[in-house]
């Protein structure tokens, strides 16, 4: 324990004496008032030692006793005990003292201990006042500041008391009043607060009908607007409980709006309103979901494609609902299939539309999110986003709508369909394939896919049914003339109506690659999607298969071109407008009318009948122009059946086997025609009715080529053949447009058969009109007569022969019968200078066939040629008004060749091939009748020229 502890515990001993020495406590009172210094509960003789010294009392007995027994300090205040140091407050130094004393009191015991306790307490108070001493300096020191501060407390109280009274003054003067009334003023202000606040909760209170009346009228932003405005108000005083709870509820209607919102979206799918859309958009704004919106608007879009084509097709189908939609489709009825495809078109083209209407908004309304009060980069960020979603999900519900129909045609059998229906069909999906290419410059794969499958099939069944009625019909024809205007031409038939603009447009030799139409031939759409937009149609409402009367015929009675009776007004259009006619129906309304001369291109209903099924064909080809190729193709063979059937049928009678009747073209034609359409079994195999073969056809009962009054059949025979060139020439308008369909690799096969086939039809006049030509002369009773006639006469005489006579009366009788042809049906110049050019060539030929009959032949009997054939020649020509004669350079020459010298007779016989060998041997036997070396030498040149043919 260190000294200061020990000092403080002698203090405190110092007080308990105090107790017991009242008198010394009373003059330790008198000392403090005499030296102004604290009493510090010290001994009085210790403070003052001189004082205490006139003082006779005990204290100075207790000092004499002290001094004569005088101990060092430092053990008395060692030899205290330890208890009086002891720092606690309940410690009583009395009771231990007394504690201490023995239970037999003795007055020396207490006698000493007094001693022992006054000693220790003068050794604690002199130790005490030792210290103090130590510090009486800076205790006077800071006594007097204590003084000084004291009385400076005095003046500050003094002038607090002076403030206090001026502050009273102004109190009562200024302070009370002006303070009052800003006091007042504060209250004023915090009520009209606490106003403000009731009356906006109580506006809070009812928002909620507000916010309800303005969802049910679709003013979505202002509701939004004002569910914000509300839930900001809601937020700002929180601190009230009714508020609290009715931020909850905001939240709650919040929700709902969201929720209203959505469903207003998902109707935007499939009825879009330019008014309700930009209402929608406009709350999406306002609450900064804008993305989100865009997000929520493809996922209805593409629920709308599934629910909508599921619904369109269970409406013609009935029954569970659980059925896939694939199951739907394959369950609709052929009878309802193209109906059902339109509506099911027209249910998707409902939703495309609002999707085109979403992305014109959109292109029109792009500052749209500035408006909101977004931020720049924000709203930029949201426009690009906006864009790019419209842009791919314009793609992906193409997609989703060519699924749709795609599955829908897959799952109906389309080949037993009427011609008209699948036209319709492909017509519908050409048009969805166009509006596919223009939203989103889609090829439609998987659409074309499934209607080329579709083609595939049909065109397959139905090009061998064609084929199979135009053999019939052939057969069946009685080639008797249609009557139509002398301006008809292909494109006039109902049949080609949808092509008359491209085949106005296509230009000769006009390809794909260097033509801007499209496949249908017109220009490029260029609005297809919006033109339908603006007049609230859709492409599918036009019909497809618009049929129009045809104005093809004659005017019947009113022109002089008229083929029938006025009487037949009425009645024969609708009858010839058929496809096909019943012959034996035409050979009755015949006779019934008066035929009057008609001067319009020769058709037959067979010529009518190739044309119409050519159009539809086209049809097909202008609505899928993937099958171009095969359509193409299956057209040519229908003017190949014709042109065999009309070889066939009117040269099976030809008498005369010429090789110069034939082109090499034609017979090239002939031959491969009759290896790949013509099949000699009766019975066709898989393999020939998928090639499209049909076996031979027959000429019908009722045409006679026998009678000799009619020119064994003439006048059927100039019909077929003339009708079968018009239909080669109606090909010819129709070949621009199919080099269009057709692309520039593929144009082989087309040149070919113009140059070919069709260019070999006008060879064909030459042996079918030859067949009735050469009937109409006794070839075998004029030979007779050349026979007899005497070729070695000496004198030229001035008299032509017999024979002669005979073939002009022929050639007369022939001319007369030509005009009564030429009376009933017409007969072009080209028409009647074939027919004589053919009875030239067989006048001639049979002239030089004669005349090589002759075994002998003198001067004048070649004098006698040269006379009977220019009495022909002269009378031929005045008779057929043809100068000059054909083929008369034939009969000329080698006439002349009996006078040519034997030296130039076997350069002559080289160079002349269209001889036959038995006119050349004939020839060298009347000419080198006296020179028998030189008409073997001749003769052997004839053979070896014969071999080298």
């Amino acid at each position: 324990m260190d000294e200061r502890n020990k000092v403080a515990i002698l203090m405190k001993k110092h007080v308990i004496m105090e107790d017991i020495k009242l008198k010394f406590l009373g003059f330790i009172q008198y000392k403090q008032n005499q030296t102004k210094i604290p009493s510090m509960g010290l001994h009085p003789d210790l403070l003052n030692p001189n004082e205490s010294q006139s003082c006779p009392d005990i204290t100075s007995e207790a000092s004499h006793s002290i001094e004569s027994e005088l101990l060092p300090d430092q053990d008395i205040l060692e030899s205290i005990e330890p208890v009086y140091y002891r720092t606690d407050e309940c410690f009583d130094c009395c009771r231990h003292e007394l504690q201490k004393l023995p239970e037999v009191l003795s007055s020396k015991v207490i006698e000493r201990d007094y001693k022992r306790l006054k000693q220790e307490h003068q050794v604690v108070s002199k130790k005490v006042l030792q210290l103090i001493l130590q510090k009486q300096s800076s205790c006077k020191k800071e006594f007097e500041r204590i003084l000084y501060i004291q009385e400076e407390l005095q003046n500050a109280l003094e002038i607090c008391k002076i403030g206090r009274a001026d502050l009273s003054l102004a109190k009562k003067q200024f302070t009370t009043a002006s303070l009052g009334i800003l006091a007042n003023y504060q209250k004023k202000q915090v009520v009209q607060g606490l106003l403000n606040s009731l009356n906006t909760i109580k506006t809070l209170q009812r928002t909620e009908d507000r916010l309800q009346e303005l969802l049910s009228e679709g003013n979505y932003p202002r509701a939004i607007s004002l569910l914000l405005e509300c839930q900001s108000a809601a937020e700002r005083y929180k601190h009230f409980h009714c508020v609290a709870a009715l931020n909850g509820k905001l939240q709650d209607t919040l929700d709902q709006a969201e929720e209203i919102l959505d469903q207003t979206l998902a109707k935007m799918c499939s009825d879009f309103d330019i008014g309700t859309y930009t209402s929608v958009q406009g709350a999406y704004g306002l609450l900064g979901k804008t993305q989100m919106a865009m997000d929520q608007l493809h996922m209805h879009f593409t629920a709308a494609i599934h629910n909508i084509a599921f619904t369109a097709v269970h409406a013609f189908v009935g029954g569970a609902m659980k059925k896939q939609y694939k199951q739907l489709c394959q369950s609709v009825s052929h009878e309802f299939f193209l109906p059902c495809l339109v509506e099911l078109c027209k249910s998707l083209w409902s939703i495309l539309s609002s999707y085109c209407q979403v992305v014109n908004w959109h292109n029109t309304h792009e500052s749209w999110s500035l408006q909101s009060g977004q931020k720049n980069l924000e709203a930029t960020f949201n426009k690009q986003y906006i864009k790019q979603k419209l842009e791919n999900g314009l793609a992906r519900m193409w997609h989703d709508v060519e699924i749709k129909i795609s599955t829908y045609l897959m799952g109906a059998n389309l080949a037993f369909f009427k011609f008209e229906q699948f036209v319709q069909i492909l017509g519908i999906v050409h048009r969805l394939i166009e509006v596919g290419e223009e939203l989103c410059a889609s090829q439609s794969k998987n659409l074309q896919e499934s209607i080329k499958k579709q083609c595939s099939s049909y065109f397959a069944h139905y090009h061998a049914s064609r084929l199979d009625e135009l053999k019939i019909f052939l057969e069946n024809d009685g080639w008797e003339l249609c009557p139509v205007k002398t301006s008809f031409v292909v494109t006039q038939l109902q049949e080609f109506k949808s092509l008359k603009t491209v085949l106005n447009s296509c230009k000769p030799r006009c390809g794909p690659d260097e033509s801007n139409l499209s496949q249908d031939g017109s220009s490029a759409i260029g609005g297809l999607v919006q033109r339908y937009l603006e007049n609230g149609m859709t492409p599918f409402d036009v019909i497809l298969d618009e049929t129009a009367d045809e104005d093809i015929l004659a005017n019947i009675g009113d022109a002089p071109s008229g083929y029938f009776s006025e009487d037949s007004d009425d009645d024969i259009p609708e009858e010839l407008k058929c496809e096909f006619v019943d012959e034996h129906d035409q050979t009755k309304l015949g006779k019934k009318k008066h035929r009057t001369k008609f001067t319009g291109p020769m058709v037959t209903n067979t010529t009518l009948s190739v044309l119409r099924v050519c159009g539809k064909y086209l049809q097909m080809s202008r609505l899928f122009r993937s099958i171009a190729v095969t359509v193409i193709q299956n057209m040519m063979q229908f003017y190949e059946l014709c042109l065999y059937t009309v070889h066939n049928f009117f040269t099976s009678d030809l008498e005369i086997n010429s090789e110069s009747l034939y082109t090499p073209k034609l017979k090239l034609t002939l031959a491969r025609i009759r290896t790949t359409l013509i099949s000699d079994d009766l019975n066709f195999t898989e393999n020939e009715s998928q090639s499209h073969r049909v076996t031979q056809p027959n000429l019908s009962s009722i045409v006679n080529l026998t009678q000799p009054e009619k020119v064994h059949g003439l006048t059927k025979r100039v019909i077929a053949v003339e009708s079968l060139i018009f239909l080669g020439q109606q090909y010819e308008i129709l070949r621009p447009y199919l080099e269009h369909l057709v692309a520039s690799p593929c144009h082989a096969f087309l040149h070919q058969f113009y140059s070919q086939t069709i260019a070999s039809a006008i060879d064909l006049r030459k042996p079918v009109y030859m067949a009735a030509a050469s009937q109409a002369f006794d070839v075998g009773s004029i030979l007779g007569l050349m026979g007899k006639v005497n070729w070695e006469v000496k004198d030229v005489m001035s008299q032509h022969s017999s024979y002669i006579d005979n073939l002009l009366r022929d050639i007369q009788i022939l001319s007369m019968r030509l005009d009564e042809i030429g009376n009933r049906i017409p007969l072009p110049t080209i028409v009647y200078n074939s027919v004589w050019e053919n009875v030239s060539h067989l006048i001639t030929h049979t002239l030089v066939e004669g005349f090589s009959n002759a075994k002998k032949c003198s001067n004048g009997g070649r004098a006698l040629m040269q006379l009977d054939f220019t009495q022909l020649m002269s009378k031929f020509e005045k008779m057929t008004s043809l100068r000059p004669m054909p083929h008369r350079e034939y009969v000329e020459a080698y006439v002349k060749a009996y006078y040519l010298p034997e030296n130039i007779l076997e350069d002559w016989i080289k160079q002349h091939k269209e001889y036959s060998s038995k006119h050349l041997i004939g020839l060298i036997s009347c000419g080198c009748q006296n020179n028998k070396k030189t008409r073997q030498r001749l003769i052997a040149t004839i053979e070896e020229e014969r071999l080298n043919r």
